[in-house]
């Protein structure tokens, strides 16, 4: 009784504290007091809910059955809207902020929002390796449903909360896409409903033109409703690899040399200054070294990006066993190193086991709570940026990325890119070697401005034929925009499909240009 006396005077104090210093002052100068005391509680209640849910969906097998209901429950919203006059665009009645995007989405207020509510696994084909899946399946949902079954997908991008649907209309990528290309590579399949309420299955050899028009879509040709994803057998440890580098000219020729090497299961680097860094490569397997293992998931383990950083300063080589699915997720606690500057402290071991199995908030939650003032300044002072650029032009990229921004850690992770139709393709006819460079956290570049220096930004990856992430902050032109990416093909399903009174183009609903 003493200590639940203890507790509510010590969160009476903190209330009164909150209320003398305003609360805009705490969420902007104390964040980390909000997110420790009610972000991180109010995101294991969500974790709990979801948990629950798939659990209950598992044990009823309810998913399937009720698949088709759903998808018909959308198709009868959107001719319901025909019947209204089509006055307005259609998007997802998914709330602005439960997207892991940081992009403030204003559309949801003034678009006729059709629910879709469709979170659920449905299929799991072992003789043909494909799992079904709805869009609102999550990647850790996803991975912990297969794992035990001896499956997993081929690229599983990181952070849990990230959505299928997200990443096809969107994109993702992680450190197999070397071999996989990126997550949409690994889809062999799309059910969507379309302006008309009809529903459409799509694949390379079906309806094959909105097959490759659905990916960086953002859902303006229509609504995803479920998805064909291939599988591999799933393996128990990550064999990793870790090599620190020096000098920006090793550190590419050592990271393209990597990436060239389909022995190489994963392929990763994290450079911590612009001629220090640690390339990482990793392989598959179900043997371990017992002194070796690293469950580096573990709540009270250090960040992997500080876990890295050892071997840096060290100035050594090692090699360790991380369990596969602990590897897949292996940036969630830390979101990266986002989280360093939300709770400055997060990665001190006595936080970490009093208060590491809370970790990470959610980001949704975050969104949802961080107040006008916080997003100006983020908007202003923070970076949260994916460029995919050539990998035989990473070296400029990389002296760019410090002249424009001088973010560090940067995040760097291979991919093939094939030649196939679509918003995004290589510039030759031929299948190319990409590099994703990801840039999270506050510039200590001092000529740094943040609509000048992106579209800096936005400008050299133009002109290497790169192409930006479009769930960041997005400065270009319509002009720019469509010199970056391949409209041919997404413009023509536009007009066949009668797209444009019933979603906005791709552009306006994600740059700020448009937005503004």
């Amino acid at each position: 009784m003493s200590a639940l006396w203890s507790v509510g005077a010590g969160l009476l104090l903190l209330l009164l504290w909150v209320r003398h210093r305003g609360l805009e002052a705490v969420l902007v100068h104390h964040r980390w007091v909000f997110v420790c005391f009610f972000l991180l509680p109010l995101s294991i209640l969500f974790d709990i809910y979801y948990q629950l849910r798939a659990w209950a969906v598992w044990r009823l097998h309810s998913a399937p059955r009720q698949h088709a209901q759903r998808v018909r429950h959308i198709q009868e919203q959107v001719r319901e809207w025909k019947k209204e006059g089509s006055r307005r665009y259609m998007c997802t009645g998914r709330p602005g902020w439960l997207t892991v995007s940081l992009r403030v989405g204003k559309y949801k207020k003034t678009h006729k929002n059709i629910m879709i509510n469709l979170m659920d696994v449905l299929e799991v084909d072992s003789e043909r390796q494909i799992v079904r899946v709805e869009p609102l399946v999550s990647m850790g949902q996803l991975t912990a449903y297969l794992n035990p079954m001896g499956w997993t997908i081929p690229v599983v991008p990181e952070l849990d909360d990230l959505t299928v649907g997200g990443l096809i209309m969107g994109t993702g990528i992680e450190s197999s896409s070397h071999i996989y290309g990126l997550f949409q590579h690994t889809c062999v399949a799309y059910e969507l409903v379309l302006a008309d309420g009809s529903l459409v299955r799509c694949s390379p050899t079906e309806n094959s033109d909105l097959f490759y028009a659905v990916p960086w879509s953002c859902g303006t040709l229509g609504f995803l409703v479920a998805a064909e994803i291939k599988m591999i057998p799933a393996k128990k440890y990550v064999k990793i690899h870790y090599q620190p580098v020096r000098g920006l000219q090793k550190i590419c020729e050592k990271f393209t040399e990597e990436s060239k090497k389909k022995e190489n299961s994963f392929v990763e680097g994290l450079m911590y200054s612009l001629d220090e860094a640690v390339i990482m490569t990793g392989v598959l397997t179900d043997e371990a070294e017992q002194s070796k293992i690293n469950k580096i998931g573990n709540y009270y383990k250090p960040w992997f990006f500080k876990h890295v950083e050892k071997y840096l300063k060290a100035d050594r080589t090692g090699v360790e066993y991380i369990p596969s699915r602990h590897y897949y997720h292996r940036h969630t606690r830390s979101i990266f190193w986002e989280l360093q500057d939300i709770i400055p402290f997060g990665n001190n071991p006595v936080f970490r086991y009093l208060f590491g199995w809370m970790v990470p908030p959610k980001i949704s939650l975050l969104k949802l709570t961080q107040g006008e003032a916080i997003r100006k300044l983020y908007e202003q002072h923070h970076v949260v940026q994916d460029m995919l650029v050539p990998m035989k032009s990473l070296e400029k990229s990389i002296q760019t990325f410090h002249v424009d921004l001088n973010v560090y850690p940067i995040w760097l992770c291979p991919f093939i890119l094939p030649n196939n139709p679509g918003m995004v393709h290589p510039k030759g006819n031929e299948t190319e070697l990409y590099v994703d460079i990801g840039a999270y956290g506050e510039p200590k570049s001092k000529q740094f401005e943040a609509r000048a220096s992106m579209r800096q930004m936005e400008k050299f990856v133009r002109s290497v034929h790169g192409f930006q992430m479009l769930y960041a902050d997005c400065y270009m032109t319509r002009e720019e925009f469509w010199d970056m990416f391949d409209g041919s093909l997404y413009h023509k399903l536009r007009e066949q499909m009668n797209c444009k009174d019933a979603f906005p183009e791709v552009y306006d609903k994600i740059c700020k240009a448009a937005r503004h």
